[in-house]
């Protein structure tokens, strides 16, 4: 068997002590962004699976998009990659 040279990691150790590779990625002809699909692209991008220029360009998605989905996980978690999530409907 052959492994096909790439640049980067193959996997990467995430804080929850899970594994995560490239298989876990979202395919690369995706048009549909669901929350899990988002999430998956932005744990490979914060921890060192495929780069931010590798995302941009295996997924053709824009700096500001793939900026604003780390920083709305950073924020508030996997509930913020969701379409419909707005954080004024929260009822305390």
């Amino acid at each position: 068997m052959y492994l096909k040279k790439i640049e980067g990691p193959r996997a990467v150790s995430l804080p929850d002590g899970t594994v995560m590779t490239r298989a876990d990625l979202p395919p690369t002809n995706t048009v549909r962004w669901v929350a899990s699909r988002k999430l998956l692209v932005v744990k490979g991008v914060m921890f060192g699976l495929i780069t931010k220029k590798q995302a941009y360009e295996k997924y053709d998605l824009s700096e500001d998009e793939l900026g604003e989905w780390i920083s709305s996980y950073l924020a508030d978690g996997k509930a913020a990659l969701h379409a419909t999530w707005h954080p004024e409907r929260i009822q305390l």
